[in-house]
């Protein structure tokens, strides 16, 4: 069966949804606007986003029948999370377009991937090591030294999956950390801070990049997101074509991330970025362009994977974004009384510690 050819929609299509989160969520309210309906597809019950979609599907990513009920009743499909399986995207692909396409997918699933493909383009990466075995992992850390760390190379986030080799760490117990399962090691950065890029690319090629914004994380979760980041504009620069590089390679179609490490200017180098990872998606710290930027990257991801021209992505002031981490989100009575604050809860039950709730946005006049 051949591949679909990738076509623009109209408002009053359907566009699939895989994956029922907070992202979902906030896609799914943003088509809306554009007159796009969405079929979110997701196993747990109680997806948040099927509360404001206009049909859903309660399956397991395996189950090839709903997935080709779901194929048949959508134009296109797109996805919130990076981790869908290969075989999911390949039974979708060969039926309904789909944005952004597997070998993003396939690329970014995979650390070792993802850092040889970042490394192909010419793009400044940690110093990393492929890690399958414990001997692996002993020549690796000869090879970077100490601090470095260890990551598995698939599924992990917000810190999970990771441990921290330090000076004295024992590595039998590093490797056991993490299940043994296939990993990199990755040699240590010493950054300044870190900062992300938040792009777009559309059907057609085109690009747009928000404003270089600045990540503050707790106990590896992102905390507060700051726009504009505190970085030289030659670095800026450098950091948006980097992402411009990075979307054009994997014929990218949708919003996505790319992470960064600022290196602090020394020995007459100017300050410089250091991709740390990718994400084929929209991201936590894009969440300030919401109230912040004139599109945001909600609705823009909405324009690329749907073949509608990209919005503006200009700031419209000093903006600050907080996560709302599992019992913070209590907090939302006092977060509707402050002036300038602006709300979204994700419509989970549970404020489990770790869980992102929600997130509030706070844009300021530059001139003040």
């Amino acid at each position: 069966m051949s591949a679909p050819v990738p076509t623009g929609l109209a408002p009053g299509a359907m566009l699939g949804i895989l994956g029922g989160g907070q992202l979902a969520r906030m896609m799914a309210l943003a088509a809306a606007d554009l007159g796009i309906r969405c079929h979110v597809f997701a196993p747990e019950a109680d997806s948040p986003a099927f509360d404001v979609a206009a049909r859903h599907t309660v399956a397991e990513y395996e189950d090839e029948e709903a997935l080709a009920r779901f194929a048949d009743a959508v134009d296109v499909v797109t996805y919130e999370f990076e981790n869908v399986p290969a075989a999911t995207a390949a039974f979708l692909a060969a039926r309904v377009p789909l944005h952004p396409g597997a070998r993003a997918l396939a690329v970014t699933q995979d650390r070792l991937s993802e850092k040889r493909f970042v490394s192909e383009l010419g793009l400044a990466v940690a110093p990393f090591r492929a890690v399958d075995t414990l001997a692996d992992l002993e020549t690796a850390a000869a090879e970077l030294g100490r601090p470095s760390v260890l990551k598995t190379r698939r599924f992990g986030y917000d810190g999970k999956g990771q441990v921290k080799i330090a000076p004295g760490s024992d590595l039998a117990e590093a490797h056991e950390a993490i299940g043994r399962f296939p990993a990199i090691l990755e040699g240590f950065v010493s950054f300044v801070r870190e900062v992300s890029v938040i792009a777009a690319r559309g059907l057609d090629g085109s690009f747009a990049a928000f404003d270089v914004c600045e990540n503050e994380h707790r106990d590896h979760i992102l905390a507060y997101t700051r726009i504009p980041a505190n970085l030289s504009e030659g670095a800026s620069l450098q950091a948006i074509d980097a992402a411009r590089r990075i979307g054009d390679a994997l014929g990218y179609v949708g919003v996505f991330a790319v992470e960064m490490f600022v290196l602090e200017a020394e020995g007459g180098l100017a300050e410089r970025v250091v991709v740390n990872e990718i994400a084929p998606r929209v991201h936590n710290s894009g969440h300030w362009t919401s109230e912040g930027a004139e599109t945001s990257q909600f609705h823009q991801h909405i324009r690329a994977v749907c073949g509608f021209p990209l919005g503006s992505t200009a700031r419209r002031g000093h903006v600050e974004m907080e996560n709302l981490i599992g019992a913070s989100a209590l907090r939302w009575r006092e977060l509707l009384a402050e002036p300038g604050a602006h709300l979204h809860l994700y419509g989970k039950r549970d404020a489990r510690p770790g869980r992102k709730m929600g997130h509030v946005t706070r844009v300021t006049d530059e001139r003040a």
